[in-house]
């Protein structure tokens, strides 16, 4: 297992001495979002109660502390996918929100335009998915989509010959890092490679990934990459946009407001330096700084102890319910963060519903992956989500729910 005290880190996660139902709480549902340690809990009410003022525009004590703390979050954001300039980290509400505004700023700079294509993969949530289509619709450039295998994995011939019949006309390349439906991790790094020789940019989803692997942007060499705090330990109404600096330079501003200008005129506006000329208004302050506690608690569990830990736990998972009469697994065995399943003449809603009743959270439905459940002929699946405070126990239990509710509506 890991080489961490997984008993005495679920202390830290006050939520997890919840009941439902009468049972104790079973919490697998991390890749919707995940639960919050009490470092972090700690850390948005002391900023609310200690530091709580607007940044970047006050010279009073609260503000100037309130900004430090927040642009020192920056910082440790930054440190942790080793971004090459603290510019290049910029606060959003989340990667929903990140994607839009990539989506939106190249389509205004006129970046991608009639004729030209944008490639995603049948693994996208439909937020890297739905600002692409609606970019096309305003553009006129064409959404082509990179099939995956009966296991769930990504088509590398396929992307490749993608790659080959669209050169000169591929202007972007969007890719989740992890599938949040069936767990599968992409080779970002290498097809983040092929998509450059191609002359295309590139942006990762990295909203499964970052709670789960050490995340390095230079070393993949990704020109956007985007996550959401509140899968990482941290608030809802936080994320981040990494981009390359001479990149994000050259591109124009998304929303206008107060923060993201230098000078205002009826005659016209000069914009702000990176990274304030994408954020534009009062920013989640709290958030920001709540995520920074998060990112260190993450780094304080070590990554690669963490990553064996979970990949345990998903094995271990696997190979149990795979034994249920009639239970499909899908994805590759690989899969990291995610298991998702369906047991055969039993609607994932309703199993779901019985899991509940046995103090199991985990997810049913489509996942926000609606085409990828069309390609495999199915509305949804079960979807079991790891975090670093699951044990064997959670493992343990979960099998017998699901044996016991599968047997109840057969």
């Amino acid at each position: 297992m890991s080489s961490y005290d997984v008993s005495a880190l679920r202390s830290q996660f006050p939520i997890l001495a919840t009941e439902v139902h009468g049972e104790p709480l079973v919490y697998l549902d991390n890749a919707a979002t995940s639960q919050k340690p009490r470092v972090v809990l700690e850390t948005s009410r002391n900023y609310y109660e200690q530091l709580n003022s607007n940044i970047h525009r006050g010279t009073h004590y609260l503000a100037q502390q309130a900004t430090a703390a927040c642009e020192k979050s920056r910082d440790v954001v930054g440190q942790h996918l080793n971004a090459g300039a603290r510019e290049e980290i910029v606060f959003t509400s989340g990667t929903t929100d990140s994607i839009n505004l990539v989506s939106s700023i190249l389509g205004y700079s006129g970046t991608i335009g009639p004729g030209d294509i944008i490639l995603i993969s049948n693994l996208e949530h439909h937020s890297n998915t739905v600002p692409w289509q609606m970019l096309c619709e305003r553009s006129g450039a064409t959404l082509e989509v990179i099939p995956v295998t009966e296991e769930g994995a990504i088509d590398l011939v396929a992307f490749h010959r993608l790659l080959d019949d669209h050169q000169g006309t591929l202007k972007l390349v969007a890719l989740t890092h992890i599938s949040n439906a069936f767990g599968t991790m992409l080779p970002v790094e290498s097809m983040i490679k092929e998509a450059h020789r191609a002359g295309s940019l590139v942006l990762i989803d990295g909203a499964q990934a970052v709670p789960h692997l050490p995340v390095d942007v230079q070393k993949l060499d990704a020109d956007f990459y985007v996550f959401s705090g509140h899968k990482v330990y941290a608030p809802t109404g936080i994320g981040v946009l990494y981009g390359k600096r001479a990149l994000l330079d050259s591109l124009p501003p998304w929303r206008g407001g107060g923060e993201m200008i230098q000078k205002v005129s009826y005659d016209g506006t000069t914009y702000n330096d990176l990274p304030y000329k994408y954020e534009a208004g009062t920013p989640n302050i709290e958030g920001a700084i709540a995520l920074a506690a998060a990112l260190e608690f993450l780094n304080d569990l070590g990554p690669e102890a963490l990553l064996e830990h979970e990949q345990v736990l998903i094995r271990q998972a696997a190979s149990a319910l795979s034994s249920i009469d009639g239970l499909m697994l899908y994805g590759p065995e690989d899969r990291s963060g995610a298991l998702s399943f369906n047991i055969e003449g039993i609607h994932h809603y309703d199993l779901g519903t019985l899991l509940d009743k046995m103090g199991i959270a985990i997810r049913t439905g489509h996942h926000c992956c609606q085409p990828l459940m069309s390609r495999f002929g199915i509305t949804g699946t079960l979807r079991a989500s790891f975090a670093c405070f699951n044990d064997t126990s959670d493992v343990q239990r979960l099998v017998e729910a699901v044996e016991k509710g599968s047997s109840m509506l057969r």
